[in-house]
């Protein structure tokens, strides 16, 4: 019996794993991680729950990456520390994997193997063939999983429109000639599902790229995703036609230029990058910065330059800043304050609303309905999405001539068995969402996050009584300290008033009735959480201190 497994991507977008497993074989397609919704204050990431395959030690055989973005490689790190289980990719793929696991102490031990378009994989009774296809990061692929039920095609992250590099685009002809073999399902990115069309290509991007550059009266910074190797070989060869210098600014893009560079993914020519101490020797109409921080990330070169905090670079009159991504959800308030602080500083401003500068790359309706129809599948599972986005996809499917009753909407934990029979769907693991806060893994829940979320909200207060412990008489307090709560200058009397509450309740409580400290403090924050919503409306977390010296 064949089983697919979704641990993460199903309900979100990000936390990407999905367990295959036939007999006692079973291996990992994808270990992303997912940026921290709102209500995870503090958070740092979100892993998905990889309890499932921990528990199969030996028979977990390897992780299969597609490619190399955080949503897809981010969780193995904390998946090796666990288990040293061999690690599949690409070579651009495993260079971004081995400098994560470098700086995490692990690369040393990890095993780490290069995948190639022209060679099978074996992984027990698994039989793994890679087809290249067209994303926003160079070296990603699908894949067709030959197993003893039949043959299962997995899209990774796709479009199908034309690379300005032919060297990227997706190979259809190899996607069209598995379909022509008998498809027994095909899990295919959702991502995009809500877009009419087809996705621009990269080539279109790079002609209003080079329109901008070109205008611009002053130094041309462009903020993009480190990854984007295509984007960035464009950047430079317009950077290189205008006669301008190119400077890679910020850690990330460095680390990935230099993997890019060593695989002669990426072309330099001679003497056009510029360190970026240099940056004030030569005019700004010819100079070209590459950065990243495209997102408002607080701490990055881009936000630092908007504040006027970067060191290295002061934005000045005439200079064009160029977003050249798209806005994620949850980061809009974040850029839009970083485009206003540079147009204060007298920058132009250009961004994907007002100009086509930037390309998905993920398949649009029209790229989704090609790829169905090129691998022709008996069954059909959506993947990469949130809810509504697997649904539309599945709705789509049908659309496109797929039965519904062999559309299968998967979700996390849910186990999708075939066998020579058909498909079922009975069973369902236990998964869901661990929080790395810090060195912190899995230490924060739900009851910490609700209790971040009532101090971020209303503030603390801090109760402070010593007692004396023979007597039960009170020698010291009460005293208050709150923080986030009241400006206490203005409204002083508020605590004081608290503090009268809290007076009458140790009047109240006699010195010889019994585990007096506890019954005080269990009074003490009722009474006080009623008085704070009675007079100012507010919630505070009360925290009493009870000392007996």
């Amino acid at each position: 019996m064949l089983k697919i497994t979704p641990l993460g991507g199903t309900r979100e977008i990000g936390l990407n794993m999905t367990v295959i497993e036939y007999g006692d074989t079973a291996f990992a397609i994808d270990a992303g991680l997912m940026f921290p919704e709102g209500y995870m204050l503090g958070v740092d990431i979100v892993l998905p729950d990889m309890d499932y395959i921990r528990e199969k030690g030996k028979n977990f055989a390897a992780v299969v990456l597609t490619h190399g973005h955080e949503d897809h490689i981010g969780a193995i790190p904390y998946l090796l520390r666990d288990m040293n289980v061999p690690i599949f990719g690409t070579p651009f793929t495993l260079g971004l994997v081995r400098h994560k696991l470098e700086e995490a102490g692990l690369l040393a031990n990890a095993r780490l193997h290069t995948i190639s378009l022209d060679e099978f994989l074996r992984i027990g009774p698994f039989e793994l063939d890679f087809m290249r296809v067209n994303h926003s990061v160079v070296d990603g692929v699908g894949m067709a999983i030959k197993t003893p039920v039949g043959t299962v095609v997995h899209s990774g992250d796709f479009k199908l429109s034309q690379s300005a590099f032919p060297w990227m685009n997706t190979d259809v002809d190899k996607f069209v000639w598995y379909g022509g073999q008998g498809i027994l399902a095909l899990l295919s990115d959702s991502t995009n599902v809500e877009k009419d069309g087809r996705t621009i290509s990269d080539m279109a991007v790079g002609e209003t790229l080079e329109k901008i550059i070109a205008k611009s009266p002053g130094r041309a910074i462009v903020a993009l995703f480190a990854s984007n190797i295509v984007r960035i070989q464009q950047i430079v060869d317009i950077a290189e036609k205008h006669n301008r210098k190119v400077i890679f600014d910020g850690r990330s893009i460095e680390t990935s230029t230099q993997i890019a560079r060593d695989l002669d993914y990426l072309r330099l020519p001679d003497g056009i990058e510029m360190n970026i101490r240099q940056i004030d020797e030569v005019p700004d109409d010819e100079v070209v910065v590459i950065t990243t921080g495209s997102q408002g990330e607080p701490m990055s070169s881009l936000a630092r330059m908007a504040t006027g905090s970067n060191k290295m670079i002061k934005t000045r009159p005439g200079d064009t800043i160029i977003l050249s991504s798209k806005f994620i959800p949850g980061n809009e308030r974040a850029i839009t304050s970083i485009i206003n602080h540079f147009y204060e500083q007298g920058a132009d401003v250009v961004y994907e609303k007002i100009s086509d500068i930037h390309v998905s790359g993920h398949a649009f309706r029209e790229e989704l309905i090609e790829m169905m129809q090129m691998v022709n599948p008996t069954y059909f599972i959506p993947v990469h999405g949130e809810r509504r986005h697997l649904i539309h996809h599945a709705r789509l499917a049908k659309q496109a001539g797929i039965p519904e009753e062999n559309i299968i909407l998967p979700d996390n934990g849910l186990v999708i068995e075939f066998d020579e029979t058909g498909v079922r769907t009975k069973d369902h693991i236990t998964t869901g969402r661990v929080l790395v806060d810090g060195k912190g893994v899995g230490d924060v829940g739900s009851s910490v996050l609700r209790e971040r979320k009532e101090l971020a909200e209303d503030g603390i207060v801090v109760v402070v009584i010593v007692f004396d412990e023979e007597t039960g008489i009170v020698v010291h307090g009460p005293e208050l300290l709150s923080r986030g709560f009241v400006f206490q200058n203005l409204k002083g009397h508020i605590l004081e008033d608290a503090q009268c509450v809290i007076l009458e309740i140790l009047e109240e409580v006699r010195p010889d009735m019994p585990d007096r400290v506890s019954v005080i403090e269990t009074q003490m924050k009722s009474a006080l959480r009623q008085y704070f919503k009675f007079t100012i409306k507010r919630r505070p977390v009360v925290i009493p201190v009870m000392i007996e010296v």
